[in-house]
């Protein structure tokens, strides 16, 4: 019994002594250097701007490296830039700011199927896969007040999402933003548009 003891008190004070050791004194003020169990915690590797480097990835040494592409400086009024934010002076503009082209509608078309498509259809409907699962506030994208809102209100959709819609700017880059709102209108012409707007050489392949 008394060995027992004798190891239990010895165990006990040093048990007291372990955890006063590592907590009992927290928040107390030393000069000495504290024990840094997982240093790199605090102390990561990392480059000190206008220095050189052995880093072999960049060959002239320089550690501050030039701005990436499509870097957008502070100074670039990006809130107030058509291209950017869809708004012009606070307002949606018209008609978006580029061009439209056969490949800009062919990457719109792509974009669509992947990020549109699930819920508003392959014809833009509002019929895509989601509605079979009970999702019926889709919106169809023929109705009279989607044909004639501005260019710059549906991509502004795109970006930060409307309703329970939401948005897509962290994962639609802006020129395919564009891309997806010249396809929707596309979409919109193919059931708008009269025979006498279809081109001549084509009217005949239209069943």
């Amino acid at each position: 019994m008394r060995i027992f003891l004798k190891y239990f008190f010895t165990l006990y004070i040093l048990g007291v002594v372990l955890v006063v050791g590592i907590a009992g004194f927290r928040g107390s003020k030393t000069t000495r250097t504290p024990i840094e169990v997982f240093p790199d915690m605090n102390r990561q590797p990392k480059l000190r701007p206008q220095t050189t480097t052995k880093f072999a990835q960049w060959a002239d040494g320089q550690t501050s490296r030039p701005h990436p592409v499509g870097t957008i400086s502070r100074e670039a009024n990006w809130e107030d830039n058509a291209l950017n934010t869809g708004k012009q002076n606070g307002a949606f503009v018209e008609v978006m700011p580029i061009a439209v082209t056969s490949t800009v509608l062919k990457r719109g078309q792509e974009r669509f199927t992947v990020y549109c498509q699930p819920c508003h259809g392959v014809l833009g409907d509002g019929k895509g896969i989601t509605s079979k699962f009970g999702m019926g506030n889709v919106a169809n994208l023929h109705q009279d007040r989607l044909v004639k809102i501005q260019d710059g209100d549906i991509y502004n959709t795109l970006a930060y999402g409307k309703g329970t819609m939401i948005g897509y700017a962290s994962a639609i880059p802006v020129p395919d933003r564009w891309a997806i709102v010249a396809y929707v209108r596309t979409l919109q012409l193919s059931r708008l548009a009269t025979a006498s707007e279809i081109p001549a050489a084509i009217l005949p392949t239209i069943k």
